[in-house]
């Protein structure tokens, strides 16, 4: 298939540095948090990458460079062969940036609470000139909402018609690729399954390729064609669906699916999780699991494993196989 979105060796490094007088004041040296290291992925035309990991990891931040509202400190996004950043033809960035669209987590914060959802939908293709004549009825129509509801302000709706009134404006341009980050973490469960149904068929139905950020492993389950696991900014796995969830090859990983709650894990005695995510300014040497992996050696403490290919999937671990 068609790659569609092609992310190359990413890096992502903010200066978390206090104030200049507080540094010469303490003697402290510039602070450095790298959110993102060395990521690579490719993402097919009509298919769910999804991204899981633990708060912090480093989901987030990927979904704002590849949708241009951060720009990488190294490394490549390319959509559809363009690089936004770089890219010098502004015309062609212009086609390819009204063809990505992003879906927030709080359907409460992502709406302007003093415009009616009529003009909020409307807005990206008001932005750039176009006509907006009956936009907005009919994309509430093919969310689940009521055309009436186009008068009506944020505030008269609940969170799962928030939700749908979000993904109605994410298609108002008409885009190719929905960045979607942790689109239902926010609602009740009953209103997950409602608004992923209806994302699932928009993807049939429009031909949608959707980047899924998520640490819900029953949500990538269900949504996901291909699965990358992050660790403190790092890809540590990736692999398909039922790859990945039949056999987990990195201890993190393994660790993820023994935390999540099963159907049929009545009674049965798992350990929690061992340890935090270890601080991303002041990262551990090697791989940055090894502190809480229990198959860690000193080549983990060492050195940082390298993605490769195992069985289908593409694991960083050392003792992998």
């Amino acid at each position: 298939m068609n790659k569609i979105i092609d992310v190359s060796n990413l890096n992502r490094i903010f200066d978390v540095s206090k104030p200049w007088l507080n540094r010469v004041i303490e003697r402290k040296e510039k602070a450095y948090l790298a959110a993102v290291s060395d990521v690579s992925f490719g993402i097919e035309e009509n298919s769910v990458y999804a991204l899981v990991g633990e708060s912090g990891s480093g989901k987030s931040t990927i979904g704002k460079m590849i949708v241009g509202l951060l720009s990488p400190s190294s490394g490549s996004v390319e959509i559809n062969g363009v690089d936004l950043m770089r890219e010098m033809d502004k015309v062609k960035v212009d086609t390819v940036r009204s063809d990505i669209q992003m879906i927030f987590q709080d359907p409460y914060a992502s709406l302007n609470p003093r415009w009616k959802v009529r003009n909020i939908i409307a807005e990206p293709v008001a932005a750039r000139g176009g006509d907006t004549k009956g936009l907005a009825e009919k994309l509430l129509e093919q969310v689940g909402l009521s055309a009436g509801d186009a008068d009506r302000f944020p505030h008269e709706f609940s969170g799962g018609q928030r939700q749908r009134i979000c993904i109605a404006r994410a298609l108002a341009s008409g885009p190719k690729i929905i960045v979607c980050d942790e689109p239902t973490s926010a609602l009740d469960v009953s209103v997950q399954a409602q608004v992923l149904n209806l994302m699932s068929d928009l993807r049939d139905e429009l031909g949608l390729t959707y980047l899924f950020i998520s640490h819900d492993l029953t949500v990538v389950q269900h949504m996901a064609d291909k699965i990358g696991v992050l660790y403190l900014g790092r890809l540590v796995e990736e692999a398909p669906r039922e790859t990945l969830f039949a056999n987990p090859k990195h201890p993190y990983t393994q660790m993820l699916f023994d935390a999540a709650p099963r159907m049929d894990s009545f009674g049965r005695e798992i350990p929690p999780p061992q340890g935090e995510i270890p601080d991303a300014i002041n990262p551990p040497s090697g791989c940055a699991f090894h502190p809480r992996c229990p198959m860690a050696t000193e080549v983990c403490r060492r050195e940082i494993p390298a993605l490769r290919d195992i069985s289908g999937a593409r694991v960083a671990c050392h003792l992998a196989e």
